[in-house]
């Protein structure tokens, strides 16, 4: 999960990757996903899976579980 370090702008970003590094440089880049685009991100969390359909199913809870994103957030501050 990666969380906006831009100035005046509070988002989160939910994605797999299995690149942690390489993917964050094109988020910080502007060559990552459209909705990244514009800002500038810090990893605050990862988590490894054995399978690309494990990661692409926790993917998908993280990204419509808001409590656990405010928690991890929370976390990391």
């Amino acid at each position: 999960m990666l969380k906006s370090i831009s100035p005046g702008f509070k988002k989160t970003y939910v994605g797999y990757t299995n690149d942690l590094v390489s993917r964050l440089n094109k988020h910080n880049s502007n060559k990552g996903a459209k909705s990244t685009m514009g800002y500038k991100w810090l990893l605050i969390y990862s988590k490894k899976f054995k399978t690309k359909s494990e990661a692409m199913s926790y993917e998908y809870k993280l990204k419509k579980n808001k409590i656990l994103r405010k928690e991890i957030v929370e976390k990391s501050t």
